[in-house]
C-alpha cells in the first residue's frame, strides 16, 4: 500500500475543492487503480471513503481525487499533513 500513494495535491482549487466538497487530492502510482487507491487512503488517514476519481496529469503523472464521507473531515486530514 506505501507505493500507491506518491504525496497529497495541493492547488489553489484542490484546497477550494476540499473546503466545497470534502475531497482530497493525491498523486498515485500510474499502475494503481481506484480501489487499492480507496483502501490506502482509508487505511493511512483512518477514514471512510466515498469515491475515487482519477486524472492523468498533462505532465504525465496520475492524480485522484479522493471524496470522504460526511464523518470525515477532508479539513483535519489536510492540517494533519501540514497544509493549513
Amino acid at each position: 500500500m506505501d507505493n500507491v500513494i506518491k504525496y497529497p495535491f495541493i492547488t489553489e482549487k484542490a484546497t477550494l475543492s476540499l473546503d466545497k466538497n470534502n475531497t482530497l487530492q493525491f498523486m498515485v502510482d500510474m499502475g494503481a487503480r481506484k480501489g487499492q487507491i480507496k483502501k490506502a487512503v482509508e487505511e493511512m488517514y483512518n477514514v471512510k471513503v466515498i469515491k475515487v476519481t482519477t486524472q492523468i496529469t498533462p505532465r504525465g503523472g496520475k492524480k485522484a481525487i479522493v471524496t470522504l464521507s460526511a464523518e470525515s473531515s477532508a479539513e483535519e486530514i489536510a492540517s494533519r499533513l501540514g497544509v493549513f
